[in-house]
């Protein structure tokens, strides 16, 4: 809205409009939500109404806990730095008893200086990751070649689907024609 846009001006916060239709970015969202959504219904069995009451805690695990992919916290991704987490505060532990505000703002801005390189092998850590969950996949996979002539059966989709009880395959087809990438010209073969 216009007093949203004002405001950020007034502000000086930078807004940027995405997309909705971003799958990548959608995937991601998903993920992280699916994670939260399965800790917040660990916790509210038989109470759902006080999902806002156990939503920041579970916020703060998530954002302070190293994810697979990355070896690192969305937090340090964030600021370069671990949280504190409330357990250090109050009693102070040693972390907090042992380093001078001086100490720990050098530091910090240390953490700062360092964490582009932070970031980057986190991303390389991430497609690394991909990359295995990639190959792992593809090994399952059975490539097959189809020419001309040949008959294939075809997976049902959205509302040719049927039920749990339907057949699993349309079929079989004639394959008139095939492209690169995998494409074909088929035509339901006729029943004699």
């Amino acid at each position: 809205s216009e007093k949203v846009i004002q405001f950020c001006r007034e502000k000086g916060i930078q807004n940027t409009f995405i997309s909705v239709e971003n799958p990548q970015a959608n995937g991601q969202a998903k993920s992280a939500n699916k994670v939260i959504l399965k800790a917040l219904k660990r916790r509210l069995i038989g109470k759902a109404e006080a999902w806002a009451e156990h939503l920041a805690p579970i916020l703060w695990a998530y954002h302070t806990t190293p994810q697979s992919s990355t070896w690192e916290a969305p937090f340090t991704m964030v600021y370069g730095t671990d949280a504190m987490i409330p357990v250090e505060i109050n009693p102070p532990s040693w972390r907090r008893e042992t380093t001078t505000l001086k100490e720990n703002t050098e530091a910090l801005q240390e953490n700062l200086d360092m964490i582009e390189e932070l970031r980057e092998k986190a991303h390389f850590r991430e497609f690394a990751t991909k990359q295995r969950a990639a190959r792992r996949y593809n090994t399952r996979v059975i490539q097959r070649k189809f020419k001309e002539g040949d008959l294939v059966l075809k997976r049902p989709m959205g509302k040719d689907k049927g039920g749990k009880l339907a057949a699993n395959w349309e079929g079989p087809f004639r394959i008139h024609e095939v492209f690169d990438g995998g494409a074909m010209v088929t035509s339901m073969k006729k029943k004699r």
